[in-house]
């Protein structure tokens, strides 16, 4: 039998540890190099530090995949398919957000999720080194941020809007922004808080803690729309927290996908409550209708 809770542990620590060492590598001249991987310039860059984060996390979290016999889908490692014949796997990116961390800015993060074979988030653990801020999320234990037990509220008189940065050359990302802006005079709201807070990962994370909040990328035909592991632990604190997280059709995200492990084909769309999530799906079932 899984023992969740224990696991959760084990990632917390291996988040941590990955944490301090990039923090210690923060400001130090990087060997940086790209790799033939999606489609935009966050998803080809790497440094010696995804690396070396990665295994450190990998040599912590090796002996759990021994006892529970859970594979390991890495993102700096290639894909070896056996996550599909185990009934669990890990899903690491090591550091999420490597654009800003080379630029020394806030945005990046070690992101480590446990995901059974059909798909569902077990376990969700997210570290944010410059912040120095813990996320986790258990399967039925709800949420904590830094050890403390975290409630959905939505609080904010804005309506936070977070989005990648490719995001932003996207032809229609002036006219969503102005339908969620239009979205957000509606339901009583001063207006709408638009912000590319760094990787995947913690745009996620920031749009659940600035509630009412979104975060969503758009399918696309070539290869990218982020990840299986830029999903894995920001789907289990949504669920956990009460938000939705669903492909932008409104399914479960696909987070075992067997054919690919990039996400492009369905996107993913994060929401703080069901009606925003249903007016995102509205806006862009009506720009798929004009192309």
């Amino acid at each position: 039998m899984i023992d969740l809770s224990s696991l959760s542990k084990q990632a917390v620590l291996a988040a941590k540890k990955a944490g301090k060492l990039i923090s210690l590598s923060l400001n130090n001249e990087l060997d940086v190099s790209q790799k033939e991987t999606g489609s935009t310039l966050a998803s080809q860059v790497v440094t010696e530090v995804d690396c070396k984060s990665q295994n450190l996390i990998l040599e912590i979290l090796r002996p759990s995949c021994k006892e529970f016999s859970i594979a390991v889908l890495a993102e700096e490692e290639e894909d070896n398919k056996s996550r599909l014949e185990h009934d669990y796997f890990w899903c690491i990116d090591p550091l999420d957000g490597t654009l800003p961390f080379i630029e020394g800015k806030p945005g990046y993060a070690v992101s480590i999720g446990l995901v059974s074979k059909c798909g569902k988030p077990q376990i969700g653990v997210i570290y944010d080194p410059f912040h120095e801020t813990l996320y986790k999320a258990v399967r039925g234990q709800g949420v904590k941020i830094n050890n403390q037990p975290w409630k959905l509220n939505s609080s904010e008189n804005q309506l936070t809007f977070t989005y990648d940065r490719s995001f932003a050359d996207h032809k229609n990302f002036r006219a969503i922004q102005d339908q969620l802006e239009t979205y957000a005079h509606s339901i009583g709201l001063e207006g709408l808080a638009t912000i590319q807070y760094g990787g995947a990962v913690l745009n996620a994370c920031h749009a659940l803690e600035k509630s009412p909040g979104c975060h969503f990328k758009l399918p696309k035909a070539e290869d990218g729309g982020g990840s299986l592991w830029d999903y894995a632990a920001s789907a289990c604190l949504f669920e956990e927290a009460g938000a939705v997280v669903c492909d932008v059709f409104g399914n479960p995200l696909d987070l075992n996908r067997p054919d690919s492990t990039f996400m492009n084909h369905r996107g993913a769309l994060y929401a703080t409550d069901l009606g925003l999530a249903k007016h995102i799906k509205k806006i862009i079932l009506g720009i798929s209708h004009k192309v």
